[in-house]
């Protein structure tokens, strides 16, 4: 071996070496970030009061993210649809996924879903619309929703009847639930203010598929009406200013992921827009939780994401300034609690 290739291969060598311990530190940075995070125990809200619960009582049980399931007793109405859960692998690198059939089965037994009449995903991004169609494909439930969530829906096979693309400022009624939706927006949380997956789902989606192929599609305010109470479900942070002015409102379920890198003065004319506007009395915060974790297990995202404890606090002054009769719970995974309180017993 001559010197000069002796010089090659000890530069070869230590560039081996530098490499190798630049990934071992990147990794171990990496991993720091992703771990450090805030936990639920450093919030102050109380979780949901206890009311007693009448055979006919408006239930609500939080199934993580913004998957949420309305009850009367006779009728079940289902926010969203997130129970398989890609991982932080999957995401990153787009990699094709499909429904985890058999969990969704175990989560339609475990929490009685058997009178579903309606699956309404806020939008059609995967951590709100990727198992509507794998549910309603178990049920005889109408999926409703804009043209994209259509195009999921047609994707799994779900019939066409089942089917239903809103019009605007259209009610529907199923059993004693009205349901309106209405014109929303996204919150900007991509690069520049942007909206990570934007657009619309051309074509019926069918699995597997990254989840960059479940695009935005119409983004809805969900206002869901009963003799007993009215709810909001906002699941995103994004808002349309005045859309929600004629609503009035008892509670609201409000999407907060982002809020922290959105600030505090956006944060403020959210709240406005979405409690002062409707008067609702107790608000409950939803989309705060780790999508990435398996279903049932909450946990709070790595701060680098997203920092709910400050974004919590920012709504406690909130609450303090300009709603001071409005109180903030903290929803419990699967928790059945009843939404509206008893009327009191006459004297």
């Amino acid at each position: 071996m001559t010197s000069s290739q002796a010089r090659l291969k000890q530069i070869a060598g230590r560039t081996a070496i530098t490499v190798a311990t630049l990934v071992i530190v990147v990794t171990i940075i990496v991993a720091g970030l992703w771990n450090y995070r805030a936990t639920l125990g450093e919030l102050a809200w109380p979780t949901y009061p206890e009311y007693e619960a009448r055979p006919d009582a408006v239930t609500l049980t939080w199934l993580g993210v913004s998957t949420l399931l309305f009850d009367d007793g006779e009728t079940q109405i289902l926010i969203d649809g997130f129970i398989s859960r890609p991982s932080v692998v999957d995401i990153v690198f787009d990699v094709p996924v499909r429904s985890e059939v058999a969990q969704i089965n175990q989560v339609l037994d475990q929490y009685e879903m058997r009178r579903l009449a309606a699956i309404i995903p806020v939008h059609s991004h995967f951590d709100h619309a990727m198992d509507i169609g794998a549910i309603a494909n178990r049920s005889s439930a109408s999926i409703l929703g804009s043209e994209s969530t259509a195009r999921i829906a047609q994707g799994a096979g779900v019939p066409d009847d089942q089917i239903v693309i809103v019009e605007d400022d259209s009610e529907y009624q199923f059993g004693a639930f009205t349901i309106r939706l209405l014109r929303s927006r996204h919150a900007p949380i991509g690069w520049g203010g942007t909206v990570p997956f934007d657009g619309e789902i051309g074509t019926p989606l069918e699995l597997p598929a990254p989840v960059s192929a479940w695009r935005t599609g119409e983004v809805y305010s969900i206002v869901i009406s009963h003799a007993d109470g009215t709810t909001v479900v906002q699941g995103s942070a994004g808002f349309r200013p005045g859309a929600l002015d004629d609503v009035d409102a008892d509670v609201l379920l409000l999407g907060t992921w982002g809020l922290k890198s959105l600030g505090r003065d956006y944060t403020e004319q959210y709240w406005l827009a979405m409690i002062t506007a409707t008067g609702a009395k107790r608000i409950l915060p939803i989309h705060f939780d780790d999508y990435t974790r398996p279903f049932g297990r909450i946990e709070l995202p790595p701060r680098i994401l997203d920092d709910f404890v400050d974004a919590a606090g920012w709504l406690d002054e909130f609450r303090n300034i300009w709603d001071t009769d409005s109180r903030l719970f903290l929803p419990e995974f699967g928790r059945r609690v009843v939404l509206y309180p008893p009327p009191l017993p006459e004297a």
